[in-house]
């Protein structure tokens, strides 16, 4: 496994940077996934069905859908074996009052928040690197 481990060094250099694209997360049919697949950057596949995570323009005709979303990527290489990441930066977003879905993938972490709270969002974990110094 690679990617860094330890906490401090990875809240000192987490470096959040938000994307432009309004996300959302989308339930649909196994079945009826097939044409959405090639939008999605998560799948999930779950007991009622498969969530997938679209930009907001791939699921428009849909029903199951979230509110628009913002994507904040933690740029530090995250070990998937770390300890107290993801604790870490919902915590500090839970005390600002922004609800965060948290993906991690092999490299780095991935924090959707509500887009009207993104710029909040956004400040808060720049404000949690910078005191993890």
């Amino acid at each position: 496994m690679t990617g860094e481990t330890d906490l401090p060094t990875l809240l000192a250099s987490m470096s959040p940077k938000a994307d432009n694209t309004e996300w959302v997360f989308a339930s649909v049919r196994e079945e009826d996934a097939a044409p959405l697949t090639a939008h999605a950057i998560a799948i999930f596949h779950e007991a009622e069905g498969l969530t997938l995570v679209l930009p907001r323009a791939a699921a428009d005709d849909l029903k199951n859908v979230s509110t628009p979303m913002s994507r904040i990527t933690l740029e530090v290489h995250s070990s998937l074996e770390a300890v107290g990441l993801t604790a870490a930066v919902a915590g500090a977003l839970a005390e600002a009052g922004i609800s965060a879905n948290v993906v991690a993938a092999y490299y780095h972490d991935h924090i959707f928040v509500p887009k009207v709270s993104a710029d909040r969002a956004l400040a808060v974990l720049e404000g949690l690197s910078t005191t993890s110094d």
